[in-house]
């Protein structure tokens, strides 16, 4: 959906099984850029352009898990509540003959102190599940964002415009 707001379409969509268990002590930037250059390895096609990302919300120096469960989903919206916190979304790019550019987009969001009733209708949605944080800032949990600084399709999952220049560097036209 992203990549078609831009103009493309791509011809394969693959999910690369790596280990996205983060290391010890390791900080959510230097998570993100790993899990897209591990992405990015993993899905390697000959002569081929290999686009890869990934998305990691982070409080202070904390990781926050991609929910898999409601629990999960409830604790990462109570740590988040009110709460500045950061999106970190990395791109890595494999072209055709092998070569291995990436960009970092950082952007802050802020919700609403939220009320255990918001909670729980959240999770009763089922949209956080899966996610990055615990939620999806394009669906129902939109009307609670007090504030967003940064690239709101970095947040979804992919920004566009970090995208769109590393694209452009490989002789992609992009409006």
């Amino acid at each position: 959906m992203l990549l078609a707001q831009i103009g493309l379409t791509p011809q394969r969509v693959l999910s690369p099984d790596i280990d996205e268990t983060p290391h010890r002590d390791e900080l959510p930037r230097a998570y993100a850029r790993r899990m897209a250059l591990h992405k990015a390895a993993a899905a390697r096609c000959p002569g081929s352009l290999v686009l890869a990302a990934d998305t990691v919300v982070a409080v202070g120096r904390r990781i926050l898990p991609k929910a898999e469960t409601d629990e999960q989903v409830r604790a990462c919206l109570r740590l988040v509540s009110g709460r500045r916190h950061h999106v970190l979304t990395a791109v890595a790019l494999v072209g055709p003959g092998g070569e291995l550019t990436e960009r970092l987009s950082d952007s802050i969001v802020i919700f609403n102190r939220l009320t255990d009733d918001q909670i729980e209708r959240y999770v009763a949605c089922g949209e956080g599940l899966g996610k990055a944080g615990g939620y999806a800032i394009n669906g129902q949990i939109a009307s609670l964002v007090r504030y967003l600084a940064g690239s709101f399709s970095g947040v979804v999952g992919l920004p566009l415009f970090e995208t769109a220049q590393l694209l452009r560097a490989h002789g992609y036209s992009i409006p």
